[in-house]
């Protein structure tokens, strides 16, 4: 009988540790300046979408973008970093959960500038804005409107 009981406890622990690995959508690197707070508004929208972000504070996000291979042109105010593919900007957890999924080729996702109702930009009644398929050479695609 305790046997049968330490199965069963074993069991339950697994499928609890299974639940919590399921509910993690990935880690995500984020690069920002220490001053931003729009760009720990977005980390917490990642977070409640179901991201890790590990928080890299740099004084020099141009220059941490160039050096992880985002094309300038798309810039914003942080980049990020999940898996094979860069983030720019205030991009939706939904279109990285999208991307993720469909894993094409490509530098990854972005939202240049720091568009009004992106999120970590939240603006109720705000304009619609996109978000680009940054392809391997530069050009763009957009991937989702918002």
């Amino acid at each position: 009988m305790a046997r049968k009981i330490s199965i069963l406890l074993a069991m339950m622990a697994l499928g609890t540790a299974g639940a919590s690995i399921a509910q993690t959508a990935g880690t995500i690197e984020l690069y920002k300046n220490p001053y931003c707070g729009c760009c720990g508004k977005w980390a917490e929208h990642m977070t409640k979408a179901g991201f890790s972000v590990k928080t890299h504070e740099v004084d020099d996000v141009p220059g941490t973008r160039k050096k992880l291979g985002m094309p300038d042109k798309l810039g914003s105010c942080h980049t990020a970093k999940i898996g094979n593919y860069l983030l720019e900007g205030h991009v939706p957890a939904e279109d990285i959960k999208r991307l993720l999924k469909e894993k094409p080729k490509a530098i990854g996702l972005a939202v240049p500038g720091m568009p009004q109702g992106s999120p970590g930009m939240d603006i109720p009644n705000a304009p619609p804005y996109e978000t680009l398929l940054v392809h391997n050479d530069g050009s763009t695609r957009v991937f989702a409107k918002h």
